[in-house]
């Protein structure tokens, strides 16, 4: 589904992706492992093929985000960008995992992620829809990253937000490495003037976006100071 001019909202195997079709393609969370095939049937759909996709950005490294990376990859010229504490996190060993009962690195342990990545920072620019800024929000992964269009005024926020009984909200406790932390990182995106809220999991949230993250970080700045 087209849901602004170039940029399409594309449902795969347990996320839903968006591909900024322009003379390249830039692919936004790739799903589960085995999306290769839904995203290969919708660009055929309007006229483009898995040959100009030139990257994929990876909000954070769940296996619903990344788990088709490494597939996409093959036969095409598309790298995988991640932020550089989530490539390191998808390196965890079984022992360190399961000694430490952490079921974040649990999961990141069963991830199977992309055979190389290319490491995006707070401030980079991705090359899509006329500059997509890279917001590095940690703590529903450690290197969970939001991305803002300035010129469309859309925030694609991965899992860091969700939308709970008609609301924006936080990320999610159970599948979060630090709620605290994440619940910090809202700050950030409330500085940004935002129209349209591009959720992995939910509709796109247009009604006064801007309001809903400042209450957000409101909220949040209250929780940190009661704790």
């Amino acid at each position: 589904m087209e849901i602004a001019p170039g940029l399409h909202a594309v449902n795969l195997r347990g996320a839903r992706g968006f591909a900024v079709c322009e003379r390249e393609i830039t692919l936004i969370d790739a799903g589960l492992s085995g999306s290769r095939r839904r995203l290969e049937r919708y660009l055929a759909g309007i006229g483009r093929s898995m040959t100009d996709l030139r990257r994929i950005v990876c909000t954070h490294a769940h296996p619903d985000h990344i788990g088709g990376a490494r597939e996409m990859t093959v036969g095409t010229d598309a790298e995988v960008l991640l932020h550089p504490a989530d490539i390191d996190g998808l390196r965890v060993g079984l022992r360190e995992a399961w000694s430490e009962r952490d079921r974040s690195k649990l999961l990141a342990f069963f991830t199977r992620g992309p055979h190389a990545a290319t490491p995006v920072h707070n401030g980079d620019v991705v090359p899509a829809l006329g500059g997509l800024e890279v917001i590095h929000t940690p703590g529903h992964t450690p290197g969970s990253i939001c991305l803002y269009g300035a010129r469309d005024r859309i925030l694609f926020t991965g899992d860091m937000l969700q939308v709970l009984r008609g609301r924006v909200t936080f990320a999610s406790r159970f599948f979060s490495a630090d709620m605290p932390q994440a619940r910090a990182s809202v700050a950030g995106l409330s500085e940004r003037d935002v129209q349209t809220i591009a959720f992995a999991h939910y509709p796109a949230w247009t009604d006064d976006a801007n309001a809903a993250l400042a209450r957000l970080a409101r909220r949040a700045e209250a929780m940190a100071a009661r704790a």
